[in-house]
C-alpha cells in the first residue's frame, strides 16, 4: 500500500460521504478503517463511504461487470456493509463524471442491491433508477419514548419502516435506533422514517439510518416514503396505469420521486463534490486494530 490514499468528500442533499477511488480494488478497507475515516471529529467525517471499484475487480460485483463497469462498494459510517444508498449512487456517478470516466447521459452502476440505471443531466441533477419497492405483509410498529405508531414495511433493496406522524419533533433525537416490533420483521435492523405532510403529494421526513444514526437525507428512504404515502393516499401506478410523483423534503434538501406503472422508481436530486485530498496511511494504521 502506498503511504497516501486519495480521497474526495461529497454529499447528496447533505447525506455526506468519504469517496475512495480504487479501480483495481487494491486498498484494504476493514470496518475499523471505514469507521475511523467517517468519524466527524478524528477523521474526515461522513454518513458513509463510497469505495469506487471496477466491477470486474471486486468479487461481489464480477457477475455484474458485463452490465456495469463500476461497482459502488458502499459502507455505513460504522464500517458495516450496506446493500444500497440512493444519495450515494448520485454522488458516485458525479464522481465518475468529474474523474472523466463517464460523460453526461446514461450509465449503469453495480451495487449490492443490483445494477442501477443513472442519468446525468446537463443542468446537474442526477436521476437514479432505484428499482421496484417490495411491500412485505404484516403489521409493524415503531416507538419513540412513550409514543408508538404503525409503520409501513417497505424494502428498497434495504429495509425501511415508514411511520406517519403529526410532528417531526416526535421522532426524538434519533441518536439510537427507534425500537420496532415484531423483531422478526427486520432481523438485520432497519432504516426508520418519520413523515409529515406538507401539501398535495408533498411530504417531509426525518430518518434514522441503521449503522449511521440520523442523517440529513436518505435516498432509499425517500423512495420508501413516497411509495408508502402513495399507497396511503390510494395511488398505485400498477392499478391506475399512471405514474405518481411525490416531492420529498429531507433535512438536507429536496428529492423528487416518481413511481412508474411498471413499478420502477426514479429519484432525482443534486450531487456535490466539496473537497479532495490524501489520507496518511500511517495515521490510518494507528486507528485500525
Amino acid at each position: 500500500m502506498s503511504t497516501r490514499i486519495a480521497f474526495l468528500k461529497g454529499h447528496g442533499t447533505e447525506n455526506d460521504f468519504v469517496i475512495i477511488p480504487d479501480p483495481e480494488n487494491a486498498i484494504d478497507l476493514p470496518p475499523a478503517a471505514v469507521a475511523a475515516l467517517c468519524d466527524r471529529r478524528a477523521g474526515i467525517g461522513g454518513d458513509g463511504l463510497l469505495h469506487v471499484v471496477r466491477s470486474a475487480a471486486h468479487p461481489e460485483a464480477r457477475a455484474m461487470a458485463d452490465e456495469a463497469e463500476w461497482f459502488m462498494d458502499y459502507r455505513n459510517g460504522d464500517g458495516s456493509i450496506a446493500e444500497m444508498c440512493g444519495n450515494g449512487v448520485r454522488v458516485f456517478a458525479h464522481y465518475l463524471q468529474r474523474a472523466g470516466h463517464v460523460a453526461e447521459g446514461d450509465l449503469a452502476v453495480a451495487t449490492r442491491g443490483g445494477v442501477k440505471t443513472v442519468h446525468i443531466a446537463k443542468e446537474g441533477d442526477i436521476t437514479v433508477g432505484m428499482g421496484k419497492a417490495l411491500l412485505p405483509e404484516g403489521d409493524v410498529t415503531v416507538s419513540v419514548g412513550e409514543r408508538s405508531w404503525p409503520a409501513r414495511n417497505v424494502n428498497m433493496g434495504n429495509p425501511h419502516a415508514v411511520a406517519f406522524v403529526e410532528d417531526l419533533g416526535h421522532a426524538g433525537n434519533l441518536f439510537d435506533p427507534p425500537p420496532f416490533s415484531p423483531a422478526a420483521a427486520y432481523p438485520d435492523g432497519v432504516n426508520v422514517e418519520f413523515v409529515v405532510d406538507r401539501g398535495l403529494r408533498h411530504v417531509a421526513l426525518r430518518v434514522h439510518e441503521r449503522g449511521s444514526g440520523e442523517t440529513r437525507s436518505c435516498g432509499t428512504g425517500a423512495c420508501a416514503v413516497a411509495v408508502a404515502a402513495a399507497r396511503r393516499d390510494g395511488a398505485d401506478p400498477a392499478v391506475t396505469g399512471a405514474p405518481v410523483t411525490y416531492t420529498v423534503d429531507v433535512p438536507g434538501g429536496r428529492l423528487v420521486i416518481t413511481e412508474r406503472p411498471d413499478g420502477e422508481i426514479e429519484m432525482t436530486g443534486p450531487a456535490v463534490i466539496v473537497a479532495e485530498g490524501e489520507i496518511d496511511t500511517a495515521w490510518l494504521e494507528t486507528v485500525t486494530p
